[in-house]
């Protein structure tokens, strides 16, 4: 089985490991999210966040995120990752005086109002391990769905 080729964006800091068995990295500027497929960076994307980035972005940075999120909703599948436990978000142990209401409320906005799941994955380790199944699965899908459109043409 050939390897899949992910993107990370450049401006991604401190890139995920991936499996090197299944995953060969590239990086480049993506159009929205910090991780994707090469070739589908218009169709799926992944937005990586730790806790304390999330609660900063939703909070203070939001009109900058709503950018992305319009951008991320036209995606055929996109997804925001955290690197903490929703219980985390609800005990409010993040830096920021942000009142976890409100932040479970950007939560439920991003996941209502823009059709994007929020996955809270619980560490780093966790969420590495979800990003590169949720990008091998979406690979998977578009490969048996192009196989399918030539055997139709054949």
């Amino acid at each position: 089985m050939d390897r899949v080729r992910i993107v990370v964006d450049t401006r991604e800091q401190e890139p995920y490991a991936f499996d090197p068995q299944r995953v060969t990295v590239v990086r480049r500027a993506l159009p929205a999210g910090d991780y994707s497929v090469e070739g589908w960076e218009g169709a799926v994307a992944v937005e990586r966040k730790t806790l304390e980035d999330f609660v900063s972005t939703v909070i203070r940075g939001r009109a900058r995120f709503r950018k992305e999120l319009r951008r991320l909703e036209e995606y055929e599948a996109a997804c925001v990752v955290v690197e903490a436990d929703l219980r985390d978000l609800l005990l409010g142990r993040f830096r920021s005086g942000a009142h976890p209401n409100a932040v479970l409320g950007a939560v439920l906005s991003i996941v209502v109002d823009y059709r994007i799941p929020v996955f809270f994955c619980s560490d780093r380790q966790t969420a590495c391990r979800f990003v590169e199944g949720f990008l091998l699965r979406f690979h998977r899908k578009v490969g048996n769905r192009c196989e399918d459109e030539t055997a139709k043409t054949s």
